[in-house]
């Protein structure tokens, strides 16, 4: 029994080389039809990680010790610069936060007709003003985990040497938060419609492409060979047919990956391919796979 499974296993693999043309066509079909279903998933795919990813701005205010040493201080600033998603920056010393904050006043008093335009005069507590260093952070980030982003800015600018306090406000990003709460239910159900459309069309592929062992099949079953006995050959020689084409289209489309990954991340678009994630490229091998079983199942008529 064990001997005429593997003959019958065996003979799956030949038959591929029976017909070489049909075969070859029906294997360019599933590899074109797997490869455009695998460049939908990747639109699908980069364009869900544009808009999960945080688009808003957000503010942080950080406040060192009063006293701190400013040489030290500025080196800080200045490491400030390099920080990931930094829109804008602005320092403050001591004196510059108490010239501002002067400036500030006057300019409130002035507009309510209560003082002098030109700001307060502070130029006594010059060298000794009682404000601490101060850095306002803008930052545009675009993360696909924004909390996540923001927990770890504020434990980096909280560990800083001699920083007293950071003060953030939170982030304005109501498409990205519309998007991530609505996607499960957007993506999902597309996945499920593309792979039924891939599944008919592999499926039907690989039906035509036994055609041309018809003559064969009904002899077969005109001198008494089980289905089983003929299907299992089919199905093997289908299952093979489904996983060459399915590797090849994840093949081609990794090469379109690599080399226009950053085609378009130019403005205005910005926008940088994604590979599908690994749950929906194992269906463009396991459903081209499937299909050619079920395929190669129904093309042999039960008796």
């Amino acid at each position: 029994m064990m001997r005429t499974l593997f003959r019958l296993l065996g003979r799956g693999v030949a038959d591929l080389f029976l017909h070489p043309w049909a075969q070859l066509l029906s294997l360019a079909a599933v590899t074109l039809v797997v490869f455009l279903s695998g460049l939908f998933l990747m639109a699908l795919a980069t364009v869900d990680a544009e808009l999960s990813a945080s688009r808003g701005e957000t503010v942080y205010q950080v406040y060192w010790r009063p006293g701190t040493d400013m040489g030290h201080v500025r080196g800080q600033w200045e490491e400030m610069r390099h920080l990931p998603w930094l829109a804008s920056v602005e320092t403050y010393s001591p004196d510059e936060a108490l010239t501002a904050l002067a400036r500030r006043m006057g300019e409130t008093a002035g507009g309510a007709g209560g003082g002098l335009p030109g700001g307060l005069d502070v130029g006594f507590l010059s060298g000794k003003s009682p404000l601490p260093p101060t850095a306002l952070l803008t930052f545009a980030p675009r993360e696909a985990d924004p909390e996540k982003w923001s927990a770890d800015t504020q434990a980096y600018l909280k560990a800083l040497p001699g920083v007293e306090r950071v003060a953030a406000s939170p982030l304005r990003d109501e498409l990205g938060k519309a998007w991530r709460s609505a996607s499960r239910f957007v993506i999902w159900p597309t996945v499920g419609f593309l792979g039924v459309v891939l599944a008919l069309v592999v499926g039907n592929t690989v039906r035509l492409t036994l055609s041309t062992r018809r003559e064969e099949i009904d002899i077969l079953q005109l001198v008494g060979a089980r289905n089983w006995y003929i299907r299992l050959p089919l199905m093997v020689a289908g299952a093979l047919q489904g996983l060459l084409g399915g590797g090849l289209a994840c093949l081609l489309l990794a090469a379109v990956h690599w080399r226009f990954r950053t085609a378009l991340n130019v403005p205005p678009l910005l926008l940088e391919l994604r590979l599908p994630p690994p749950e929906q490229a194992a269906l463009l091998l396991a459903v081209p796979v499937l299909m050619g079983i079920l395929g190669s199942w129904i093309a042999v008529r039960s008796r």
